[in-house]
């Protein structure tokens, strides 16, 4: 592996303005308006935001806390701390004020940054256990100006300004302190999703990050010419890492508004590389097949055909091929009909987007990979900063998260849990050094997940160790594989496996209401709301046939057996996901207890048998 350019990622500021000067280097889509940094206006906000914390107290190994949807700011606030010798500790925007404070609380931060002031109340409910906080600063402001004993961001950076004009070699101490910053100081803070019990503290290096940054950057082909538009949390550490591997090879970063502006966003900022997890693209794949459904038949007829015909083309490329001579004429007219209409709606730019967070079905990676957008898949975790294994830009394999990364080891334990070391891996757990060597064992870090490596090298996660469900029959059943198979139709949204101690394996479904309602359009019959459509007997004879179809990819006990249909998607608000989208299987197992126990007793007729397939 190639030693990194940068000894730490506090020189990453300055790195981006000496080496990538350009006029446009951040932007941000708000409203009707793109809002525009230089890559020299990047340095000097950061410069000035340090050394306004250096200002409110903050020194080397300080904590600074960063409540906020992703934006230009949050950048600035991470970069800043860490140019500081700080510790930045990223705060998910939609946690309840108690999942705040107790994150801040333990993390001990001296300083949080917020975005606006639904943020500050959450931390102003939390401030009588947080003895250690003595600043809360505040990106948006509304009128009247921020709380009491709170200020501005725009006042930190103006601080940090004024400082530099009147102190004498300020700048250039700047510029020592943060070539100071040693590879292995702690960098972030960052707490995991929490999926059972409280979260825990990941603490990362520079050097943690640095290593993965220049073993990813041997995988994918980004560079300065690319424009790279951010839409997930840059609490999550995947789109962090992301972030700074954009900085390091000089790519333009432009952050959407928000989720659901995503569409607009894209085609606003044309970007030609993004990150994503598997919901955003299932719900991309979603939508287009939502509104092929309402289209006349001839249309429907003129779209599968495309599909199939770019399915042919990107199989042969996948193949290490290309397509022959009559797939390839059709392949030209198929993409002026069809295909390329497709990919404008995501700006009609995108060299290749890159899925993480969780397993990817075949069937959405099969969908971008026909409509001309390769999707690169990779693998690993928050304590590994993060990735692990990616697929190769121009060698990917469909159904495997990829190679492994230069630096990086893994093997196979007995059990088939992933085991993995290598310059990322984590410090530890903050405060914690239990639950740490729980997890890091003779040097090897436990992933918790099962896997496969085949004999090129490639990696498959087949399912998480502790998700597994142990049916009362004794048989263990892997739910995520199942949960992807029913999530095939467009109209299943969310798909929960249970079935723990049970005699057969159950599914709890919720539907695309979307997507439900124009299938039941097409049928002539009208939707209704969500509660009512659920327990409709016609409605459930739609979903029939996708448990039917998934159960024949199955063995005997790992069958569906029953399911039963859910009034609403799974979300972070309602407690269901975590911040991540990833699934809390006790909290909808719980919330649903009732439907589940009807699913079970009493015993359904043609269920009477499964006893022995369980």
């Amino acid at each position: 592996m190639m030693a990194p350019v940068l000894k730490s990622l506090a020189e990453l500021p300055a790195h981006v303005a000496g080496k990538f000067p350009r006029d446009a280097y951040v932007r941000r889509s708000v409203g009707d308006t793109v809002l525009v940094r230089s890559s020299r206006e990047l340095f000097d906000e950061v410069r000035d935001f340090s050394l306004g914390l250096e200002a409110l107290g903050v020194g080397a190994g300080d904590r600074v806390a960063i409540l906020s949807d992703s934006r230009p700011e949050w950048m600035v606030a991470d970069l800043g701390t860490l140019t500081a010798a700080g510790v930045s500790v990223p705060v998910y925007a939609t946690l309840p004020p108690s999942q705040v404070g107790y994150i801040l609380a333990h993390a001990g931060a001296k300083v949080v940054v917020v975005a606006d002031e639904s943020q500050a109340a959450k931390v102003r409910e939390e401030r009588h256990r947080l003895p250690d906080l003595e600043h809360v600063v505040v990106i948006d402001v509304e009128e009247g100006g921020p709380g009491d004993g709170e200020q501005t961001y725009a006042g930190v950076v103006d601080v940090g300004h004024r400082r530099l004009l009147a102190e004498n070699g300020l700048g250039r101490k700047f510029k020592e302190r943060t070539q100071a910053v040693e590879p292995d100081a702690l960098a972030t803070i960052i707490y995991t999703s929490g999926t059972t019990g409280q979260p825990k503290g990941v603490m990362l290096s520079h050097r943690n990050f640095l290593s993965n940054i220049v073993d990813v950057d041997h995988v994918l082909d980004i560079n300065d010419g690319d424009s790279a538009l951010s839409f997930l949390p840059m609490s999550h550490v995947l789109e962090r890492a992301v972030i700074y591997l954009y900085l390091y090879k000089g790519a333009s970063i432009a952050f959407a508004e928000a989720i659901d502006t995503l569409g607009r966003d894209m085609q606003r900022i044309q970007p030609t590389v993004m990150t994503g997890v598997p919901r955003a693209y299932e719900k991309i794949r979603a939508r287009i097949l939502e509104a092929v459904a309402g289209a006349p038949r001839v249309r429907q007829a003129l779209f599968a055909w495309a599909l199939g015909v770019g399915h042919a083309a990107a199989t042969a490329r996948l193949g290490g091929g290309e397509p022959g001579a009559l797939t390839s004429v059709q392949l030209r007219l198929a993409d002026r009909l069809v295909l390329s209409k497709i990919r404008d709606r995501t700006g009609g730019r995108l060299r290749f987007v890159v899925s993480g967070g969780a397993p990817l079905s075949r069937e959405v990676a099969e969908f971008l990979y026909a409509t001309g957008i390769p999707v690169l898949e990779g693998y690993g975790l928050t304590e590994t900063a993060p990735v692990l294994t990616a697929n190769p830009f121009g060698r990917a394999r469909l159904g495997t998260v990829g190679l492994v990364l230069p630096s990086v080891e893994l093997r196979i334990a007995d059990d088939g849990e992933i085991l993995a070391r290598g310059p990322n891996l984590m410090l530890g757990y903050y405060e914690n050094p239990e639950a740490t060597a729980g997890v890091i064992r003779d040097g090897w870090f436990h992933t918790g997940d099962i896997g496969k490596l085949d004999d090129d090298g490639y990696l498959s996660i087949t399912d998480r160790k502790k998700e597994l469900i142990v049916t009362a029959g004794g048989k263990n059943v892997a739910p995520q594989p199942i949960e992807a198979l029913l999530k095939r139709d467009p109209i299943v949204a969310e798909a929960m496996l249970v079935g723990e101690r049970r005699r057969f394996v159950a599914a709890l479904l919720v539907p695309d209401f979307p997507a439900l309602a124009q299938r039941l359009k097409v049928g002539g019959i009208e939707a209704g709301e969500p509660n009512g459509l659920v327990g409709r007997p016609d409605v459930r004879a739609l979903f029939a046939p996708v448990v039917e179809e998934a159960n024949r990819e199955l063995a005997s006990y790992e069958q569906v057996k029953q399911f039963a249909l859910l009034p609403g998607e799974f979300s972070v608000a309602g407690g269901e996901l975590t911040p991540t989208l990833k699934v809390k299987r006790r909290v909808v197992e719980e919330r649903w207890k009732s439907v589940i126990e009807d699913i079970y007793q009493p015993m359904h007729p043609e269920d009477a048998d499964s006893g022995s397939l369980a």
